[in-house]
């Protein structure tokens, strides 16, 4: 559960693997403390591996680069500011990205809204005549869609279209990003070390050699001894 928290809400949470690490290190010394003074000693037992928990473990770190990818793709500013720094900015199509590429982001990311075409049910108490002295007509909110008086009032703009591009682009460039790098480090970092693995080999053909000799020499023993009851046999024959 613990390791689920910490790997799929990472990138809403950063701080959480620094906590769950602190809570980690004082459960093992509770844990070292009560087996050391307070309970009797366990009786081991072999175990191959973890388990099913090894399959568990590996889908929800699957799940957590799905996870993370989606909510920075979506949740964060970070697509929306590369879109306008290389498409829409004052530095649109030089291939270039800085603080000066950025002018004009907020007014871009904002759209306007005819305060008239409020519905009766959701129109705000006040006009705002008491900021400008005058009732308000327009207000701006965050979206990307087309102005009221447009061909398609409050339609999405080519931006947005755009912008979700952008964003399931990257969802699916840090999915593949993620597990080739998870890939290539385990196959640099193998589960067994290679000289390991090379004695296991050899201990698994000492024993099948082991295991052929000892049936050879059994079936020679039940040959001699088949050959000696038979002249036994033809001895004893009248």
């Amino acid at each position: 559960l613990q390791f689920g928290f910490t790997t799929i809400f990472v990138a809403a949470f950063p701080l959480a693997p620094l906590l769950a690490l602190l809570n980690n290190i004082i459960e093992i010394r509770l844990d070292a403390y009560k087996f050391v003074t307070q309970w009797r000693r366990p009786l081991a037992s072999r175990a191959k591996d973890i388990g099913i928990w090894y399959g568990i473990l590996e889908g929800i770190g699957i799940l957590s680069v799905i996870t993370n990818a989606f909510v920075i793709a979506i949740t964060s500013d970070f697509i929306p500011r590369l879109v306008y720094a290389y498409k829409y900015g004052p530095c649109a199509g030089q291939g270039e990205a800085g603080q000066k590429c950025m002018v004009g982001y907020v007014n871009a990311s904002l759209s306007v809204f005819q305060i008239s075409d409020f519905e009766n049910r959701s129109e705000p108490e006040s006009d705002g005549s008491e900021f400008s002295g005058t009732p308000l007509k327009y207000c701006r909110y965050r979206d990307y869609r087309d102005p009221p008086h447009s061909l398609v009032p409050y339609g999405y703009t080519l931006q947005f279209w755009h912008v979700l591009a952008a964003r399931l682009a990257f969802i699916i460039v840090f999915e593949h990003l993620v597990f080739c790098i998870k890939h290539l480090i385990s196959y640099l970092i193998p589960d067994l070390p290679k000289d390991l693995r090379d004695r296991m080999r050899r201990e698994k053909y000492l024993i099948q050699e082991m295991m052929y000799e000892a049936e050879l020499e059994r079936l020679q023993k039940e040959r001699k001894e088949r050959k000696k009851n038979g002249k036994a046999h033809h001895n004893e024959w009248p």
